[in-house]
């Protein structure tokens, strides 16, 4: 009796140390500024046995709601469900955020680990059938509960997402859900993971410098720091965009193109990190998922809570944008050719050799390049500038405060404030590539926004990017496309920032994903405007502003290849969509599968065994299965949207302030459709793309 005495003591204790030491158990009272998380103090041991606690916490919180003896009610049920598992959403929200932009081996290993763990959970709620019982039996009472517009929005959300989830299933479909959902987890997750070491695997050491005739000081500095860095003397290569991008458009050397295009194109198609066979587990993955609630396709189910509801509907996009930029986009690629043969090219222009003399004609046409444009996009006052435009939108102020901690020492943190002084949000912004970053940018919250009473908990957002880092004597120096991509990132940060909603469920980003675009693809049209120029872009030296005719050169090769990226991106689209129409398991040749799905917006001659499929995680691992459209749908939106600007006045506060209410603020309360006509009055049309894209005159 003793011993077991002892026996559970000593259990006991060694739980109360353990929580002790972990911050995570203690997250309802850090005294960090606004709650924020206490990174110093976070390691990768702490978060198994957080996400635990974290899950034991969330089914306690299930059962209290399915074993109230009070009959179902909004408040009892819907309500208390949408507050459940507050401790599993901190402890994921920080370990997923790093598991993106601050990785290591340990991290990576507990995302395998926890991959099955977090499907199993998520199942266990959403096939919970007392629980869906009471969730159904509010929803079938919804007419006669006077509900707000956002109650309404977030009962009908809950109930469709139990639904689409598998609560009207039968048992047997129960558990074949369940499972596939677990080997879905695990697939996308370990496609994503595969892409981010193949690209940080491949590498090539160039000692010759005069290889990289063409590229400038600044790049071939960046290029000899990344063979520092590896203990090598030389130029070292990779395929991080701060390195692809400039020597796609800059090198003189043919071959070095070439061969850069193919180790980034080939990425994941065969060797140790294949995703060809992994590609095809998750359409059918997917297919399979859908078929058991009597879907054709997988579109046909993911597609019921968007914008375009339907296949049809996208297509019917996709195909009018086709129509109208593919003649321009291939007369843009007849020009080109003629314009390489010119300077001697012999042959057809291939994809290594787009950037390439695309920039040279641009150069060429407008006077214009990123050598030219750089010393104007100082980080530092551009992000005076992107800061400047919230001002001067909807009267916000950054203000950098040290004592918030942060993952990495290049994160800057700041607090916001509106016009009057009042606390908005923290935002985390993260500029440069780093080996535990992945590729791209993103926005993200650490914690969501809700109201509770009176009080509302305002949300912490981060913009995480991979821009151009500085030198030893030269300060960060961005592309156009880096400033255009800061803003693109802000406006889905700001979209966070400004939320003001009842629910976390429905804050922020929580909305359609081809309606998530919207505020950041809207924010991107200020970069032509000389309004919005004359506010930030000086040259980093003598401080003079951004001269008027290099300005109005930016005005005027705006819309320099603008089929060819139409068609590009649509290509990305058909891509998706044919891969999630497919209504039989897909046995095939994934490259072939891929290049024939592209056809149809096909401008540069196909290279036999490349494909972008096999490292396109938007689709394949990142949330936008059926859905990569959405970025064509939304720049519908954003022309539309901005149009209104144009005509009013770029730096309108009335407009302004109807963005801001209507739009940012609102989240996913109601339907997209119905925030979207409340601003501007209307449904949108493409008219407006086809406009500022000068293919309508």
């Amino acid at each position: 009796m003793k011993t077991r005495f002892l026996i559970i003591t000593f259990v006991l204790l060694s739980y109360l140390s353990m929580t002790a030491q972990n911050p995570f158990f203690s997250y309802q009272t850090w005294s960090t500024p606004h709650g924020t998380y206490p990174f110093n103090e976070i390691k990768p041991e702490h978060y198994m046995p957080a996400f635990e606690e974290a899950f034991a916490q969330g089914l306690k919180d299930i059962d209290d709601i399915v074993n109230n003896p009070e009959a179902p009610t909004f408040a009892n049920t819907i309500e208390a469900y949408e507050k459940s598992g507050k401790m599993l959403s901190v402890v994921a929200s920080c370990f997923y955020n790093l598991a993106s932009a601050e990785t290591n081996d340990e991290l990576q290993k507990i995302e395998l680990e926890l991959s099955p763990k977090m499907s199993e959970y998520s199942s266990s709620i959403l096939l919970n059938e007392k629980l869906f019982a009471r969730i159904k039996a509010v929803y079938d009472t919804k007419n006669t509960l006077k509900l707000s517009a956002e109650q309404s929005k977030l009962l009908d959300d809950i109930y469709e997402s139990f639904a689409n989830n598998g609560a009207n299933l039968s048992e047997a479909d129960k558990s074949t859900y369940k499972d596939l959902s677990k080997k879905l987890s695990k697939l996308t997750l370990t496609y994503g993971q595969n892409v981010l070491k193949a690209t940080n695997a491949w590498t090539k050491l160039i000692e010759d410098e005069s290889l990289l005739d063409g590229l400038n000081e600044d790049t071939k500095k960046m290029l000899r720091d990344n063979a520092k860095a590896k203990n090598e003397d030389g130029f070292m290569l990779n395929l991080k965009p701060t390195t692809y991008i400039p020597v796609m458009q800059d090198c003189n050397n043919r071959e070095i193109r070439q061969e850069l295009y193919m180790a980034y194109n080939t990425r994941c198609i065969g060797g140790e990190f294949d995703n060809t066979e992994i590609i095809k587990e998750i359409v059918n993955t997917r297919l399979a998922m859908a078929q058991l609630f009597g879907k054709a396709c997988y579109a046909d189910k993911s597609l019921y809570k968007t914008m375009a509801e339907t296949k049809e509907n996208v297509y019917n996009l996709l195909d009018q944008l086709r129509d109208a930029y593919m003649p321009v986009a291939i007369t843009e690629y007849e020009e080109l050719q003629k314009f390489a043969e010119s300077l001697g090219f012999s042959g057809k222009i291939q994809a290594w050799d787009w950037s390439y003399y695309s920039k040279k004609l641009q150069e060429e046409k407008y006077a214009i390049s990123d050598d030219i444009l750089r010393p104007y996009f100082e980080l530092e006052n551009v992000k005076k500038g992107v800061f400047g435009l919230a001002e001067k939108l909807y009267g916000l102020k950054f203000v950098r405060n040290e004592n918030i901690q942060v993952y990495h020492s290049e994160v800057d943190a700041y607090e916001v404030f509106d016009k009057n002084g009042k606390f908005v949000a923290v935002y985390y912004c993260d500029f440069h590539p780093r080996e535990g970053k992945r590729g791209g940018a993103w926005m993200n919250d650490f914690k969501p926004q809700w109201r509770e009473g009176k009080k509302d908990s305002r949300p912490h957002i981060v913009n995480v990017m991979n821009f151009t880092r500085a030198t030893d004597d030269k300060p960060a120096l961005l592309t156009y496309s880096e400033v255009e991509t800061f803003l693109h990132e802000f406006g889905h940060g700001l979209h966070g920032m400004l939320t003001r909603c009842q629910y976390s469920a429905l804050s922020g980003t929580n909305v359609p994903r081809d309606f998530v675009e919207l505020p950041s693809q809207f924010n991107e049209n200020f970069l032509g405007e000389k309004e919005f120029l004359d506010t930030f872009a000086k040259h980093y030296q003598t401080g003079e502003p951004m001269p008027l005719d290099l300005i109005d050169k930016i005005k005027a090769s705006r819309n320099y290849h603008v089929a060819y990226a139409c068609t590009r991106q649509l290509s990305f689209g058909y891509l998706d969509m044919a891969w999630h129409t497919l209504t039989e398991p897909f046995e095939g040749d994934v490259i072939d599968f891929g290049n024939k799905a592209m056809e149809q917006v096909k401008v540069l001659p196909v290279v036999p065994n490349t494909q972008m499929e096999t490292a396109f995680t938007h689709i394949f691992s990142g949330g936008y299965a059926a859905g990569y459209y959405s970025y064509k749908w939304s720049e519908v939106l954003d022309a539309d949207a901005f149009s209104v600007f144009k005509k009013e006045g770029i730096f309108n506060k009335k407009v302004a302030d109807s963005f801001r209410k209507n739009i940012l603020e609102r989240g996913g309360s109601e339907p997209a459709m119905t925030l979207y006509k409340r601003f501007r009055g209307q449904e949108p049309t493409i008219d407006a793309l086809m406009i500022r894209d000068g293919i309508k005159k």
